[in-house]
Formats: C-alpha cells, structure tokens, sequence
C-alpha cells in the first residue's frame, strides 16, 4: 500500500506542476480573449485536484506504519556489480539506481527549484492578470463574441459626466467620459459610455471605437490607453502593445525575477532532507494545498464569465502574493536543522 501511495504522490507532482503551468501560460494572455476561459479554468482544475489527491495520500502515507512490508528491499551489493556474463545498466555504468534518484540531494534541490520557479512564474502571472483584468466584462465579451471591429468614429454629441482621471501628483492623464459617435458605414449615432481619452473630448473629435456591426446596440468601447485591434481579435495575447501592456510585462518580469531569487535562497541553502522532509510534510503540503483551492477559487467566476463576489475578489486579488507568501512560510522550516 505504502508503495502506491508513493507513486500516486510523485504522479500528482509531475501533473500538478505541468498543469499548473499550463493554466498560467493561458491566463497570461487570456484578457484579451472573450470569457469564459474554458483552457484556463480546465488546468485549473487539473492541478489543484492533483493537489488535493497528493496531500490525501501524504495524509494516507502519514497513518500507516513506518514499513507495511511492502516497501522494495534494498538491492544487495553483489548485484550492483557489473556481471561477467553481460553488460552493465546504464545506473550501474553511472554508480547509482534510478530507483533511489528521488533521494538524491542533487535531484531534490533540482525539484525543490523547479517547485519555486513555478511560483513564480504563477505570482507573475496573477499580477499581469490582475491589471489587464479591465480587459475582460460583459461588454466587451458582448462586443467580441458579436464580432467586434474597429473603426475610427467622430463624436456628435456630448460629452457629458466629464471626469478627470490624475496621476498621483494630481496630474491630469485624461479623461473619463460618455458621448454619441457617427462611425462610417455604420450607425450614425452609436452611445459610449465610460469611454477614456487622453485629450477632453468636443464634438468633432475623432476617436477610434471598438463596436459590433451585428449588434450596434451594444454601444461602442473606447480607451486610447489599450490596444482596441488586440481586443477585437479576441485571441490569446500576453503583453499587448499599448501602454497597459509595457506596464504588464515590466511588472511580470520584476516579480519573477524577485520571487525566482528568494526561491532560489530557499532551494539551494536548506540541506536536502529538510528539503526531503518538507515534500513529504502532510501539514504543511496541506496548507500550500489549501492556498491553491483559494486561489482557484476566487478566479473561478472570472474564468467562467461571471462577476465575481467580494469573497471571490479576497483571494483572487491577493493571489499573487498568496502562492508566494505560503510558500515562504511553510518553507522557512526547511531551515532548520
């Protein structure tokens, strides 16, 4: 039994880990695709039930005895020799088993690295999500799942409700509005509200307008500080080219990097069986486990297209820093020696 439990904990691991890397790679550019985000919320789900299935069999592993009898003997030394009679393996050319690489200190420094380099990769991708999750409403899932295009329209009435949107040095950076537009080879009078402009709008002025010429009353969609091409495309894209997406990328880079060297302190200081003893802690596997159910679900909503509540935004605006302070925490024991 204590074998199975074994192998179910290591096949969770490698699943978990891929899966959560694929979830991640998909909700890094996911905001610029209509919701819901099947890909993205399918890994999801993969990678936190190989969480959840892991620590029950850690939890399993935890209440049996220390040998059921069905743990693999050692293998004797005779038989590690290479045999007159035939040609060595390739473990016994290399003066190790395979079967006992996982205890290696070199493997689990390895795997302890690629776990934090996984955490970091996700903390960055939660934090691009987050700013680019304007991206992603039901307005603008209407206009995209309607065939959204851009074209450049001139304002005929308004504005009105002008508000002034400031720097932090109370500057202004522009202007949050509604008005009507005429878009050529469309309808003359298209409302938009919430529209964002660098410059005070009057009428006259051109501005470029996301729409749906199957569905005009939707309204229009303007921003001048996003990419409205991307947005109509509605396909996968990480850091568009707009002002939005140079922020993202210099963002995501930073935390990856900062995270990926406190991550790196963490894989290579520790001793390896602190390391060893860490993987197969079913308390503290639980609580790392416990963070990716929340993390999961506080997105969940905005993965299937819904507005999320106020206890779903608690854990999917923290995300970021949720997976990365859980780590830390659970990982200063490893310390210890």
């Amino acid at each position: 039994m204590r074998s199975v439990l074994l192998r179910l904990v290591r096949l969770c691991a490698v699943t978990g880990w891929g899966a959560t890397a694929v979830a991640c790679f998909w909700l890094l550019g996911a905001t610029a695709m209509p919701r819901p985000w099947t890909e993205a919320f399918a890994w999801g789900a993969v990678a936190v039930a190989c969480a959840v299935v892991r620590v029950l069999a850690l939890w399993g592993l935890r209440a049996l005895p220390e040998d059921d009898g069905t743990r693999t003997a050692p293998v004797p030394e005779p038989s590690r020799r290479r045999s007159a009679s035939g040609p060595a393996s390739l473990g016994e050319a290399l003066g190790f088993s395979f079967a006992d690489l996982h205890r290696s200190p070199i493997w689990i420094k390895l795997r302890t690295g690629a776990v934090w380099a996984l955490v970091a990769f996700a903390s960055g991708t939660f934090f691009v999500a987050l700013l680019t999750s304007a991206n992603a409403g039901e307005k603008l899932d209407g206009l995209r799942t309607a065939g959204a295009e851009v074209s450049t329209a001139t304002v005929v009435a308004g504005p009105e409700a002008v508000r002034e949107e400031l720097t932090s040095r109370h500057v202004v950076k522009g202007y949050v509005s509604r008005f009507v537009v005429s878009v050529p080879g469309g309808p003359g009078r298209l409302p938009v509200r919430g529209a964002y402009t660098y410059d005070r709008p009057r009428a006259g002025t051109e501005v470029d307008v996301l729409w749906a010429r199957s569905a005009p009353e939707l309204g229009g969609y303007v921003n001048e500080s996003k990419n409205l091409g991307v947005l109509a495309e509605a396909r996968w894209n990480a850091f568009a080219d707009d002002e939005l997406g140079a922020g993202s990328l210099v963002a995501f880079v930073l935390i990856a990097l900062v995270f990926g060297i406190v991550g790196a302190v963490f894989s290579i200081a520790p001793q390896a069986g602190a390391l060893q003893r860490l993987a197969e802690s079913a308390p503290l596997q639980t609580v790392r486990a416990a963070l990716a159910v929340a993390v999961f679900w506080g997105w969940s909503p905005t993965m299937l297209g819904h507005e999320p509540g106020l206890l779903h935004l608690l854990p999917a605006v923290g995300s970021f820093l949720l997976v990365f302070l859980g780590h830390v925490f659970t990982s200063v024991r490893s310390f210890v020696r």
